[in-house]
């Protein structure tokens, strides 16, 4: 049901680099996982950049908004210092060249549409024509897009139908079913914490794999394998060895 790669650095690199960057790319490489995920979002100037939070503070010091930046000032701002000085002037990264060093590298891509408030519709065309441009009609089986967000998952299936797309989830909606089939989604993607065997198996016998995040115990991924659970993401890249079965 899941012919992707079955384990995904989260954010690139897991703990071991600042999440969302280059750096986060090359150390997931290091560590030979074949699959990362990160988050994708427009900056002011509908540029695609790899950043989860909108406003700057955690991962990018100072105050201010990604969408209300442009992207070449962002590329100038150091997204790896909070992480540790070895980091110090990582810059933020920007999807283009993310996607590049993925394919030059051979990693498959869970790209997560994350957009900022009320960018939905629009984040989800721009990276899904972004992607369909630089991939192919289909992204050559080398990406799958996720998001929470139905609004940025039905302006990408509109751009790329052929690109999958996985719906995101805390826990599983009652409405599920119905949103799976109205996006045309590939997968469904659930939060460990809302996770059960009970709920992969419902899940599988109608017809979708389910990719679970965020998963940081061999022992967790073990069990979870155990359910049925095609593909997990995990930041500790460090602890389950890319061959993990």
């Amino acid at each position: 049901m899941w012919p992707y790669p079955k384990l995904l650095a989260h954010r690139g690199g897991g703990i071991l680099a600042p999440e969302n960057t280059l750096a986060a790319l090359r150390a997931g490489a290091r560590a030979g996982y074949r699959a990362v995920e990160f988050d994708v979002m427009l900056a002011a100037d509908a540029v695609p950049v790899l950043m989860h939070d909108e406003h700057f503070g955690r991962t990018v010091a100072g105050t201010g908004r990604v969408a209300a930046t442009p992207s070449v000032v962002l590329a100038q701002m150091d997204a790896g210092s909070w992480f540790g000085p070895a980091f110090a002037g990582e810059p933020v990264a920007l999807y283009r060249d993310a996607v590049d060093y993925c394919r030059e590298n051979g990693l498959w891509m869970n790209v997560e549409i994350k957009p900022a408030q009320g960018a939905g519709s629009k984040t989800g065309e721009v990276v899904a024509a972004l992607t369909r441009q630089w991939l192919g009609a289909d992204g050559s089986g080398g990406v799958l897009f996720s998001s929470f967000s139905i609004i940025a998952l039905q302006a990408a299936q509109a751009i790329a139908p052929d690109i999958p797309r996985g719906l995101l989830v805390r826990a599983l909606p009652d409405d599920w079913q119905e949103l799976m089939a109205s996006l045309q989604a590939f997968s469904l993607h659930i939060a460990d914490a809302g996770l059960s065997e009970a709920i992969v198996q419902q899940v599988r016998a109608a017809g979708y794999p389910v990719f679970c995040y965020t998963v940081n115990s061999r022992r967790r991924a073990r069990q979870l394998s155990g359910w049925g659970v095609d593909a997990i993401c995990t930041d500790r890249i460090d602890r389950i060895a890319a061959d993990f079965a």
